[in-house]
């Protein structure tokens, strides 16, 4: 017998134990840790939990809710602290988990512009766009949009689709229209990424959407979040994609970290877009006359078309795609891949078709899209020869 088992058999002896097999007793450890709670692995939405953990002893024979020292509150400021960077980085994931192609993040100073947008206005450019004068001062200062504002949050959506083979007939509608009303599409998933923004906390107390809607500097701000450069048609132009995508902000207080702006001019020499506008609505490169503009006659115009739209708009009854068709960037790297859905009969539409409808049936068919904005009296307009 080893000289390990004489301790324990004398006691056993002195209990009155036989020598039957051993009773153990399962120690308990004095000290417990509380484990984190789990992530939800289905939400985009959260950032990593902080755990907080807390030591909890036990007196022996004393109830499990006895302690000797109470649970530590938990502290007002977080143990670890999340970076500007590392928030911005969960945006972009949570923007391109909802479909957008491209998402940056900019600051709301002042547009580099401010002189530029004066003289265009002042020159008469915005034709009946009296909103955009109202909207001036705010486009030069997009932080007085929303008050408290600091940081957009700029995406963008693919929505090219091919156009009908020329001897399909009828009148051509653009590109962007041959779908559900983009403010609609485009609306949800928005709201659901500036939802994301509140969720992350961080100071976050003010959000709001934007969809082409606004006083909203869109494309300069979407060049300040380095998702493209201005092209001389003045379109926002993504090298990898060209410029068929709609573009979208939501404006929040959110601490997160700004991308480098898209500083480089890739259109170089080019100038295609000006030279193939067949009404020449642009008296210099980057620089857009409305009121020559196919796009601006068929759909924000009220009364009849001018002369100039009448002569030059060809096939086009809803908008124009001529200046971004013939762009390289859109020829080599446009594609319908992703694109959100798009209906091939709005494509070109017969010229009687607005003839003998009335409002309720215009409603019906067309009252979800972007054809709703000049109504049947415009398309009525529009295709007439």
């Amino acid at each position: 017998m080893g000289t390990d088992l004489v301790p324990l058999l004398a006691r056993r002896a002195e209990s009155g134990a036989g020598p039957g097999p051993a009773i153990h007793r399962l120690g308990v450890p004095t000290a417990k840790l509380v484990a984190p709670a789990a992530v939800p692995a289905d939400t985009v939405a959260r950032l990593l939990a902080v755990a907080h953990v807390y030591r909890v002893w036990r007196r022996a024979g004393s109830p499990a809710t006895a302690r000797r020292h109470a649970v530590r509150p938990v502290a007002a400021a977080p143990h670890a602290t999340v970076s500007a960077a590392a928030r911005a980085a969960t945006v972009k994931r949570a923007a391109l988990a909802l479909g957008f192609d491209s998402v940056g993040i900019t600051d709301l100073s002042p547009t580099p512009h401010t002189d530029a947008l004066t003289t265009w206005l002042e020159a008469g450019y915005a034709g009946t766009m009296r909103y955009l004068h109202r909207q001036a001062a705010r486009r030069r200062e997009p932080a007085c949009i929303l008050t408290g504002s600091t940081r957009a949050v700029v995406v963008t959506r693919n929505y090219y689709n091919a156009d009908p083979p020329p001897d399909a007939g009828g009148g051509l509608v653009a590109k962007y229209a041959r779908g559900t009303d983009y403010h609609r599409s485009l609306a949800g998933p928005l709201a659901t990424l500036a939802d994301t923004l509140i969720v992350m906390g961080a100071g976050a107390e003010c959000t709001r959407c934007y969809v082409d809607a606004g006083p909203v500097p869109e494309r300069e701000l979407a060049q300040r979040a380095g998702l493209g450069w201005i092209g001389k048609n003045t379109m926002l132009i993504d090298p990898r994609r060209g410029s068929f995508f709609f573009l979208a902000a939501v404006l929040t207080n959110l601490d997160v970290a700004v991308d480098p702006p898209f500083e480089a001019d890739r259109c170089g020499s080019c100038t295609r877009c000006l030279d193939a506008c067949p009404t020449n609505a642009f008296p210099s490169p980057r620089v857009l006359d409305a009121t020559r503009c196919i796009s601006y006659g068929t759909i924000e115009h009220r009364g009849p078309l001018s002369d100039v739209i009448s002569r030059g708009r060809g096939d086009w009854v809803f908008g124009c795609d001529i200046c971004n068709d013939v762009c390289p960037w859109n020829q080599r790297f446009a594609s319908p891949e992703g694109a959100m859905p798009m209906l091939s009969e709005l494509a070109r539409l017969p010229r009687d078709t607005f003839d003998d409808m009335n409002e309720a049936t215009f409603d019906t068919r067309f009252g979800a899209t972007p054809l709703e904005r000049p109504g049947l009296a415009g398309m009525r307009r529009n295709c007439a020869d």
